[in-house]
């Protein structure tokens, strides 16, 4: 993949060389871009899948289970043989409305360049320890999950000997089997929450195959030490999150982790001024991945955080396609904007728009997240006014894992005649259909 090209204007430009800009990149390609840029800070494409050695990656876009940089790696190859254009260590400072991107970097300096269509790929980052306001001293050995994963798979560095996790997001507990493989010490995960973070084969692969303790509705109140971390206070939390008296004990640890959720980037999106979702922090979008501005489009990890990076990269290969419709000025910019509001036990729900003329070319994939863990036969229901439009059934429903519902071609005509839906998540009894 060649960075030398003089070129300044490309049907799409794409900012972030991650799992959804590389996805992206290739469909905006395959759908009919004759040029396409990838803009990243870093320097070389795959963005966190490079630091993720474990599998997993792959098995419903492959129906391969591949390690984090072998899944990268196909589409870096797919990218490079569709013809992308990539410019690697470069930051955007500045998107403008007219789709101008401005770029810095110690080759070029600042340079603008021009996209009919652009995509924000810029995944997401890390919750800190202010974010949280954990309480204490100072000390070094506090570090996000995140940070601990680069150094130990990339750097080769361990950053402590004996840990505590806070948190039991999915890096976090995946970090708590890498550092045991090491030959580390996982004292415990603690978890705020009464249910578990991540996903559930987490859970069972990286905690209870390996013995380490997963501690729910507990939390560090305390970081003890002066110049490295020494020991962390948890204490049990009531059902307000708030440290239960007399329940306090220290766990002697030299490293505190944290993996305490994950946050959309989104600062160039919002400094241009698009639509955001406060409670999600990514742009509002439509099924196509539109956003409320012209000619922009979001994928991934800056729309919403996913828990598969398989997800990731099929609802980017939709933003792609759109961003090349846009640029070939065959995009219908008027189709409707159909609201799509979480109900019932639906914390979250993305698109948050439908267009609904676009269902007849393509099905719509409804993504959700559910406020609180629901057991036993649960059914979502798409409703629109007083009327079920579609229902899909699950065995169970879980916040650290997102549901999908199918909005086939067919339910078309019933979603043409009314003005927004709302999404319910309803528990069933044993036996009732």
């Amino acid at each position: 993949m060649s960075e030398r090209f003089i070129a300044s204007d490309f049907d799409v430009v794409v900012i972030g060389a991650g799992p959804a800009g590389l996805a992206a990149a290739i469909s905006a390609k395959e759908n009919g871009a004759g040029s396409v840029l990838v803009i990243d800070r870093e320097s070389e494409a795959g963005g966190i899948l490079q630091q993720c050695v474990h599998n997993g990656f792959g098995l419903d876009t492959f129906k391969e289970d591949l390690p984090g940089p072998s899944y990268a790696q196909r589409y870096i190859d797919r990218a490079a043989a569709a013809g992308v254009a990539f410019l690697f260590n470069t930051m955007v400072t500045a998107v403008s409305r007219d789709r101008r991107v401005l770029t810095s970097n110690d080759r070029d300096g600042v340079r603008e360049y021009r996209g009919k269509a652009i995509v924000f790929a810029m995944g997401c980052r890390e919750r800190s320890r202010a974010q949280i306001r954990v309480p204490g001293t100072r000390p070094a050995g506090v570090y996000t999950a995140g940070t601990a994963q680069r150094w130990v798979n990339i750097d080769g560095f361990l950053p402590g000997r004996r840990f505590v996790i806070l948190g039991s997001g999915d890096i976090g507990m995946i970090m708590a089997r890498r550092l045991t493989l090491e030959g580390a010490k996982v004292e415990c995960v603690v978890e705020i929450n009464s249910y578990l973070s991540g996903l559930s084969r987490n859970l069972v692969q990286c905690l209870q195959d390996y013995d380490i303790p997963l501690l729910l509705r507990h939390t560090v109140t305390k970081i003890i030490g002066n110049k490295r971390v020494e020991a962390v206070e948890i204490s049990a939390v009531d059902e307000r999150w708030k440290p239960v008296a007399g329940s306090e004990r220290a766990v002697p640890c030299d490293t505190l982790l944290l993996s305490v959720g994950l946050i959309p980037e989104n600062e160039l999106t919002r400094r241009v001024g698009i639509e955001m979702d406060p409670l999600i922090g990514g742009p509002v979008v439509d099924n196509r991945y539109a956003t409320n501005l012209p000619g922009f489009f979001g994928a991934g990890n800056v729309v919403q955080v996913y828990d598969l990076v398989d997800s990731v990269s099929s609802a980017a290969e939709i933003a792609g396609r759109s961003a090349a419709r846009y640029a070939a000025g065959t995009f219908a910019a008027d189709c409707g904007s159909m609201p799509v509001h979480p109900g019932k036990n639906v914390r979250q729900v993305v698109p948050q728009r439908i267009c609904p003329a676009s269902l007849a070319e393509d099905p719509i994939a409804l993504q959700l997240r559910v406020a609180k863990p629901l057991e036993g036969p649960v059914e979502f229901r798409v409703i629109g006014g007083d009327r079920i439009l579609v229902r899909k059934r699950f065995p169970y429903a879980r916040p650290g894992e997102m549901a999908t519902v199918m909005i086939p071609k067919a339910a078309g005509s019933a979603f043409r005649e009314t003005d927004e839906v709302r999404i319910d998540a309803v528990p069933l009894a044993e036996g009732i259909e």
